[in-house]
Parts: C-alpha cells; structure tokens; sequence
C-alpha cells in the first residue's frame, strides 16, 4: 500500500510540473517523436531517495510512457490493416467491418477479447468525455443507416477504424462529417493495464 501511494503521490508530482510547461505541437498520427521524447525526459527525473526507495523505477517508467506504447501498437495495427477493404461481416484482410476490425486490433496488441457487434463493444468498460480521450480509447458514432460505427483513438485527434467508403485507415474526430456522427466514448481498460498486456505479450513472444 505505502509503494502504491508513494507512487501515485510522485506522478502527481510529475503532472504537476508538466503542466507548467509550454504545449508542445501536436506530432503527426505516425510519429512518435514527440512521446518519446517525453519518455526520455521522464526517465532522467529524479526525487528524494527516500521516496525513490519505495517503488522500482520500472514502475514510474511504465506509467509515464504506457499512451506512447499504446500508440505505437495501435499504429503498428494502422500497418497491418491499412487499405484492406470494407466488407459486412467480414473479418479477414480480404475483407472486414469496423467491430471486427476492433476485436482484431484489441485481441492482437492487447491481449484482450472484445465482443463481436458494434453495440456489445458498447458496454465494455466504462464511458468517458470526449476531451479525457486517450489512445486506446473506442470511439462510437451514430453514422447514417441501419449501422452504428466504431473506432479506436490513437491520439492527436485521430483514431483508427473501417471505413465503408475507404477501408481502414486513420480519421481525424474533428473532420466535419465524423464530429457531426460522434456518439460516445468508452474506456475498455485504463491506459496502465493495457501498457501492462503489452509487455507482457512482448515478453511471451
């Protein structure tokens, strides 16, 4: 209990002096320059030993760079998928729709089984506003027709999904067509846990 406190008590400490700081631009869908470097920031920061007693480094290091991680695996997903077309029902790279691309991306970087309709992956987790979003996030739309549409956000304003007109690909949430169609958000799992299911897929393969 004291290690988890005096964890939480210097990453409080940590947001605190980050958010002094000047904004930084925000980096491209497909760089990682910009969270990388604030991973390697985080990791030369140092505080009273005696606090830095109480937990491994690894910890605070997992905890700081885990949305740079997830990111990175979600636009691994974004290479993987990229231009394969949408189909209905479909769930190969010959052909797929948005829940199933969801189930795909959440099952191969995360370890984690999603449900296999659009509005069942809507009671997963928990829901969030739409300016907590962070990467890993689903992203739900009331688009028009018979089908509600789904996505993931990868950060910056983007997030990764099937699109009926282009297949999968990277949209922004501020595009006119996409913000106007926005519904909900939710969290499957909290950005920690799924940075966790990362390592630990690394380290089994």
């Amino acid at each position: 209990m004291l290690r988890i406190m005096a964890l939480g008590l210097l990453l409080s400490v940590l947001a605190g002096c980050a958010a002094t700081s000047p904004q930084s631009p925000a980096a491209h869908p497909s760089s990682l320059s910009a969270a990388a470097r604030i991973g390697e920031a985080a990791n030369g920061m140092t505080g009273p030993e005696s606090l830095l007693a109480t937990y491994r480094a690894s910890d605070v290091q997992r905890a700081l760079v885990s949305p740079a991680r997830i990111r990175e695996a979600l636009l691994s997903e974004h290479e993987r998928w990229v231009g394969t077309p949408y189909r209905l029902g479909g769930t190969t790279r010959r052909g797929i729709d948005c829940s199933a691309l969801m189930q795909h991306v959440y099952s191969d970087a995360f370890q984690l089984s999603l449900p296999r309709t659009t509005d069942q992956q809507m009671q997963e987790g928990r829901r969030i506003s739409r300016d907590a979003l962070k990467a890993g996030d689903l992203v739900f739309f009331r688009s028009p027709g018979p089908y509600n549409h789904v996505g993931v956000y990868v950060g910056d304003g983007y997030f990764l999904h099937a699109s009926t007109s282009q297949g999968v690909k990277l949209s922004r949430l501020d595009n006119v067509y996409w913000n106007r169609h926005y519904w909900q958000s939710r969290r499957p799992l909290e950005s920690t846990q799924l940075a966790a299911r990362l390592e630990r897929s690394a380290h089994e393969g």
